[in-house]
């Protein structure tokens, strides 16, 4: 066990050897620790409980999974592929553990709920968390039920989707004109995307489509897609495609 000292108030930071365990969980990181590891026991850490891991001065937040089986040694985490592809080494390595700090960020979410506007610095320390994903699911699912039905100003509206442009990654495409298209989701059976885009670009319009994946029907636009093209692209490869196909 270590102890760092932020403002001035210490900290303990356990350490294990982190291990991938080759579990899809999707884009959630996910940490798999014994129920009898020495720093679930000290740190009072429980399934489901936020925990932060940091190696090589890279750090995320991830999910706790407690392991009652010996396919760990209590010296041993693993992580599910999300959380090793975050941490970007390539081999078994050191990582300390901690409690991660509240989220700060949250609180607006509680305002939110009680019906107060956000502005556009509140949203952008919103997003800016969920980007880092330092949001669990019940979090994230608070936030979607505070922005439900017509609760949204259209200030804050704007205001959302310019903070979602700033976090994320942006591609310019050099054109002073980019199309796109959009239809409601939810109804199986109802593919006009890829059609409109081919027939679209066809034209020497430039449509760089993105989709979802199926929320509520059983098959979305990019499961669909899928079956006769990979959907799941670099930044790179989209320009790459976009700039050879037009979308």
């Amino acid at each position: 066990m270590n102890t760092v000292f932020k403002d001035q108030h210490p900290i303990k930071v356990h350490t294990l050897i982190a291990r991938p365990m080759g579990i899809d969980t999707y884009q959630e990181p996910v940490i798999y620790m014994r129920s009898d590891c020495h720093v679930c026991r000290s740190e009072g850490f429980e399934s489901q409980s936020r925990v932060q891991i940091t190696a090589q001065n890279k750090s995320i937040i991830a999910t706790l999974n407690v392991v009652h089986a010996d396919y760990l040694s209590p010296n041993e985490a693993g992580l599910s592929d999300a959380a090793w592809r975050l941490l970007e080494t390539g081999v078994p390595i050191e990582i300390a553990l901690s409690h991660p700090e509240p989220v700060e960020s949250f609180s607006h979410v509680r305002a939110k709920l009680f019906d107060n506007s956000l502005s556009a610095v509140q949203l952008e320390s919103i997003f800016k968390d969920i980007a880092q994903h330092r949001f669990s699911d019940v979090q994230l699912s608070a936030f979607l039920a505070a922005c439900t039905g017509k609760r949204m100003q259209l200030n804050e509206i704007v205001d959302m989707t310019r903070s979602m442009v700033m976090v994320g990654e942006t591609i310019d495409w050099g054109k002073t004109k980019i199309f796109d298209k959009h239809c409601v989701g939810g109804l199986p059976g109802n593919r006009t995307t890829p059609i409109v885009v081919a027939i679209v670009t066809a034209c020497g319009v430039t449509m760089p489509k993105t989709s979802s994946r199926a929320i509520t029907s059983p098959s979305g636009t990019a499961d669909t897609m899928e079956t006769l093209a990979p959907v799941a692209l670099t930044l790179p490869s989209m320009r790459q495609v976009v700039e050879k196909e037009g979308g």
